[in-house]
């Protein structure tokens, strides 16, 4: 968790839609460099990514699109340290992630948040909302139920679990209680965002957060991650998606990505209105505006 009195590495004016904006300054805090990757058996071996780079500053959310198949998917966990590349470098606050217990990569689990395509997959369904945003917190066990059957926790524990619930829109004293099997797919994946958020990450990945979603709760996941910046304007943020809408919402920055390839990157606004790649103009058509 990030000392209160941290220096701002930068300074950002946060806009109506959730979006950052009026950056200066700033060293990238998550850094991709030259990675390749490549799986099955050497007689079929087959190359998914190809000298990929890309960068994540403080308090930017950078949106990785591009259509089933093209290395979104890899890349991003290949950052996170869920893969490892055949060749090419990934550096988290200037360090490098060489292996599972190397210093970036025990750093980068510290202070990194991960939502997932399925709630329901993600989620105990064993436990309550309430354990399941403490978990995030390393903090399962400080939740216990009383005699009037009402869940209790350290009242910094709880306040951090109601924090994160009201930030992702839900009643904290509606769903702190509350069980997966209770709750729509909106309701499941806001949770597991509010664990995501609950130990105030520096970085969240979110894989395809909607893909799973009924398309009228999607809104309710946009407005969680709207609010996310707009409360936490130093949370960096990467998302995965092929739905160029919630790109155009939330996205500062954007890499595109075909056939493990960068076609283009820039920012958000400027790529969709000007599309110099003719696929990210094919992905612009193709979308559902």
């Amino acid at each position: 968790m990030r000392e209160k009195d941290e220096p701002a590495a930068m300074t950002r004016r946060v806009g109506r839609d959730g979006r950052n904006a009026d950056v200066s300054g700033g060293e990238p805090i998550l850094s991709v460099r030259g990675i390749n990757k490549s799986f099955g058996a050497r007689s079929r071996r087959t190359q998914v990514l190809f000298s990929v780079d890309m960068d994540v500053t403080e308090g930017e959310c950078l949106a990785v699109i591009g259509g089933s198949g093209s290395g979104k998917t890899t890349l991003t966990r290949i950052a996170f340290g869920s893969e490892q590349a055949d060749s090419g470098m990934v550096t988290y606050q200037g360090e490098t992630l060489a292996g599972a217990h190397s210093p970036g990569m025990l750093r980068l689990r510290r202070e990194s948040g991960l939502v997932f395509q399925n709630p329901f997959a993600s989620l105990d369904p064993r436990w309550t909302a309430g354990e399941s945003i403490a978990e995030g917190l390393g903090a399962r066990r400080s939740i216990h139920v009383r005699d009037d059957g009402q869940q209790a926790a350290s009242d910094h524990i709880a306040g951090a679990v109601y924090q994160a619930l009201s930030t992702v829109g839900l009643d904290p004293d509606e769903f702190v209680g509350r069980y997966p099997v209770d709750m729509s797919g909106g309701q499941a994946q806001r949770v597991a965002i509010a664990r995501a958020i609950a130990a105030e990450p520096r970085i969240i990945l979110a894989d395809e957060p909607m893909s799973a979603i009924d398309v009228s709760a999607r809104v309710q996941i946009l407005d969680a991650f709207s609010r996310i910046r707009r409360e936490r304007p130093r949370t960096a943020m990467v998302i995965v998606s092929h739905d160029i809408g919630v790109v155009q919402h939330i996205a500062d920055q954007v890499i595109v990505l075909h056939d493990g390839r960068v076609e283009e990157t820039g920012d958000t606004n400027e790529v969709l209105a000007h599309p110099q790649s003719a696929y990210t103009r094919q992905l612009i058509d193709a979308a559902a505006w």
